[in-house]
């Protein structure tokens, strides 16, 4: 649920700066968002609308970031298990070695000598889209 999750507080933030949310009126919408989007509301405003620090922290703008480093992760992936076919077997038997070679010599040698948008370009041949993450959602969420 955690996308959805992101979205939700993605349109509150979004709708609030526009001026067409009031604060007060927030964990009531908030509420009411968590029904129509997930089918269940929570026990109270501390495990709804203020769960997260984001908001009352200052940190304005900050969810769609969640997102870009899923769309990132999910990307990356693919590409190291393209590149190390043995990599999701390893993993699903605990072993995280080949992934964890595989992102040091792609990822991590690179330090801060790139920008994450060429990091990206350079680790997995391509630039950040949504293929792998729309892939990601649609094996996890919607095929049994």
């Amino acid at each position: 649920t955690y996308p959805a999750h992101v979205i939700l507080r993605y349109r509150l933030e979004k709708a609030m700066l526009a001026g067409e949310l009031a604060i007060a009126d927030l964990p009531a919408v908030w509420n009411q968002s968590m029904r129509d989007l997930l089918g269940v509301v929570p026990p109270d405003d501390r495990l709804g609308c203020l769960q997260d620090i984001h908001w009352y922290d200052g940190a304005w703008g900050y969810f769609p970031t969640y997102t870009l480093g899923a769309m990132a992760a999910a990307q990356i992936y693919n590409a190291a298990a393209d590149s190390v076919p043995a990599i999701p077997k390893a993993i699903a038997s605990g072993n995280f070695q080949p992934l964890m070679d595989w992102l040091g010599k792609r990822i991590h040698c690179m330090g801060s000598l790139l920008s994450t948008t060429d990091l990206i370009k350079s680790a997995t041949g391509r630039p950040l889209d949504d293929s792998a993450f729309r892939a990601h959602l649609q094996s996890r969420y919607l095929e049994t």
